[in-house]
């Protein structure tokens, strides 16, 4: 199969498709043939080794990334986080999935699918693709979607609470923009000129263009600022916010990085009443990858950037 490797530590140039051993599935996992991956900023954080916390938390974090991921490059050649496709083949002792089920997951740590398969237990962050949704809308909803989800409920946003959301153009921005409205809160999104329209889009009443006016200087006071991009000063986002309020940084303040499948299944259920989707951005092919790692490096996509893996997708 064909398969992006990376063997070290670097640009987008560290990455090369190459062919692979096709995996077999054990008994209690699901081969599945992957029609669409990402690239989020989380890729390319471990490619190039630049966790962006900051200088000095950097320093700090490095040796124990090092530790976890590997230390002159990964030790898990074959990157990629979050994939949609479908099951070609089961284990002999799998009873939740069968061939043929069109599924979405968030393979985390394990990576693997920048491919055109990956094996993955049948009891890991794993269901089936709502009926009216496409691969290519839901390969971005396991980490983005998830990551989103998890900071409204750190922040317990609560219906008629005010959010102010900053990056509200990027991938998990977008996706906290819906989340937020289902859950009955105000929202204020943050972005540049012309995402402001798209935001609008996806329910923000109100957007805020950094460009033309410093969000920060807000006369309104929220109940929680999320800086979804982990750009903000937290000082000045802290200005906005009421005396009991939330500050969250889409960098610092995750809870933890291991995902769950009741989150997948929670969005799986707003996904099947249309309340819940994504926003693509730009799309690539699997030998266009190193193109679209530098487009995620330059920091502006608006979205999620979606890689469709074989011809049929």
């Amino acid at each position: 199969m064909k398969a992006v490797i990376c063997t070290k530590y670097g640009p987008p140039e560290v990455l090369e498709l190459q062919d692979v051993e096709k995996p077999t599935p054990r008994d209690d996992e699901v081969l599945i043939k992957i029609h669409a991956t990402t690239v989020h900023i989380g890729d390319t954080k471990i490619r190039s080794f630049k966790p962006g916390l900051g200088k000095v938390q950097d320093a700090l974090f490095k040796p124990l990334m090092r530790f976890m991921i590997g230390f002159r490059g990964p030790r898990k050649k074959i990157l990629g986080m979050e994939l949609s496709g479908e099951i070609e083949s089961i284990g002999k002792d799998v009873t939740l999935f069968r061939p043929g089920d069109k599924v979405f997951a968030a393979t985390e740590m394990s990576f693997g699918a920048y491919a055109e398969y990956k094996c993955m237990p049948e009891n890991s962050v794993l269901a089936t693709i709502p009926e009216a949704m496409s691969y290519e809308e839901t390969a971005p909803i396991p980490n983005g979607g998830i990551t989103a989800l998890r900071f409204l409920r750190i922040a317990k946003l609560q219906k008629n609470q005010k959010i102010l959301i900053y990056g509200a153009s990027g991938s998990v921005g977008t996706f906290t923009i819906q989340l937020a409205k289902t859950m009955g809160a105000e929202v204020t999104g943050v972005c540049s000129t012309p995402n402001m329209d798209m935001v609008r889009s996806l329910g923000a009443d109100k957007v805020i263009d950094y460009t033309q006016k410093d969000f920060t200087q807000d006369p309104e006071l929220y109940d929680v600022v999320f800086d979804a991009v982990g750009k903000a000063s937290p000082s000045d986002c802290k200005s906005i916010l009421k005396p009991d309020g939330v500050y969250l940084n889409v960098l610092k303040s995750s809870g933890g990085l291991k995902l769950h499948l009741e989150e997948l299944q929670f969005l799986q259920t707003l996904m099947e009443k249309g309340k819940f989707t994504s926003v693509i951005d730009k799309r690539f092919t699997l030998d266009q990858i190193v193109e679209a790692h530098h487009y995620v490096d330059k920091g502006h996509k608006k979205g999620n950037v979606v890689i469709l893996v074989g011809s049929d997708t």
